[in-house]
């Protein structure tokens, strides 16, 4: 058994734990309550499909036998399920289960999941609490920061709001029945936290790749407490991302446009972020950064598994256009994370499109 990590999103009187390591769901009830989730009130947990028949029935009886009124709800696996006629679904579900205004909306799963049931509980009444127990690797960083949204077909996570869960659940048993692609795809934001803040951390990547691939216990606690560590110094000091919150976005730029033309089905979150960052990587060596961020980035990213070539059929320009629809498009420039060493970046509002477009083309024959 590994031992529990704990640490806190300092947000004042809406500061909240996270809980990291084996077994927490059977601890969930206790920690529950502790945390100022009602019994007397039903609470609805939202699930997925494939993660439904693997951990759902554990959590409904550790919850109903610890006194909880639980209700529960399906969607299908995927981001597709992060749309507007999905939430007004379990709006509805939640209607018939009888949420009131001190219930609560448990999200069981990945990011999708995390980002729904958020949103659900962010605009259900105008917003009750909510509890995210992650199941994948890549939640870890979805899981904290109170971001949900759902999808617009023309942009990603356009539609959303901030709101804070109450407590973040980790327990890391959910994640052995990960496949090897998704466990990659998770470990995408893991190495994004170091870049971005934590040099040293990159370079624990670097020697821990096989073992956070092989999820070993001790490897995987350590990678996702430091991992979390990032997001929650990050959150707590730019909840709304008016400025330093900006930076957890390395390789989201490219990365978003990306899912949004292979239309949310080709590629996973995470492996798009993977080739976001080898873009910004490009990007930073383009405008006369070290050579050393391109090849580690690269190097890091290839050993645990991660795409590093932007699929040759998607097409250029509607990527170009996919990135004037995202949220870190402002006033008619193109605001880029670079980095400016690793474990360090820059928020860069002056890229020139062109510039981006050649990283683009560039990104199409990387090898």
């Amino acid at each position: 058994m590994s031992t529990k990590r704990e640490l806190t999103v300092e947000l004042g009187e809406r500061s909240y734990p996270i809980y990291i390591g084996e077994g927490l769901i059977d601890e969930a009830g206790e920690l529950f309550a502790k945390h100022g989730i009602s019994k007397k009130s039903p609470l609805l947990i939202i699930t997925d499909d494939e993660v439904a028949p693997r951990h759902l029935a554990h959590l409904n009886d550790v919850l109903s036998g610890a006194g909880f009124k639980v209700s529960t709800a399906i969607v299908p696996a995927g981001e597709s399920s992060k749309s507007l006629a999905k939430l007004e679904e379990l709006v509805t579900q939640a209607l018939q289960a009888g949420l009131d205004r001190k219930s609560a909306i448990v999200a069981l799963g990945g990011g999708v999941v995390g980002d729904l049931a958020g949103f659900v509980a962010a605009s259900y009444m105008r917003g009750v609490k909510f509890v995210q127990v992650p199941t994948t690797i890549l939640a870890h960083d979805s899981s904290v920061g109170g971001k949900v949204a759902v999808n617009h077909p023309l942009a990603k996570n356009i539609i959303g709001a901030f709101h804070q869960p109450e407590l973040v659940l980790y327990d890391l048993l959910t994640l052995q029945t990960l496949p090897q692609r998704q466990i990659s795809a998770g470990l995408s934001e893991v190495v994004k936290h170091g870049l971005i803040w934590d040099a040293e951390f990159v370079a624990w990547c670097d020697d821990h790749a096989e073992q956070l691939c092989a999820l070993d216990h001790e490897a995987l606690s350590y990678a996702l407490y430091k991992g979390c560590s990032v997001k929650a110094a990050v959150v707590s000091e730019d909840e709304r991302e008016n400025g330093l919150r900006a930076i957890l976005n390395l390789g989201h730029t490219i990365g978003h446009a990306l899912e949004a033309v292979a239309g949310y089905n080709e590629l996973l979150h995470g492996e798009a972020i993977s080739i976001g960052m080898i873009g910004s990587a490009r990007l930073a060596v383009a405008l006369g950064a070290p050579e050393e961020i391109y090849n580690v980035t690269k190097r890091v990213l290839t050993k645990v598994g991660l795409p590093i070539r932007l699929p040759a059929h998607l097409d250029t320009d509607a990527i170009m256009e996919a990135m004037q629809h995202d949220k870190k498009f402002q006033e008619g420039t193109m605001v880029f994370i670079v980095p400016a060493a690793i474990g360090k970046v820059e928020i860069n509002t002056q890229v020139s499109a062109s510039l981006v477009r050649e990283i683009v083309e560039q990104l199409k024959q990387e090898a």
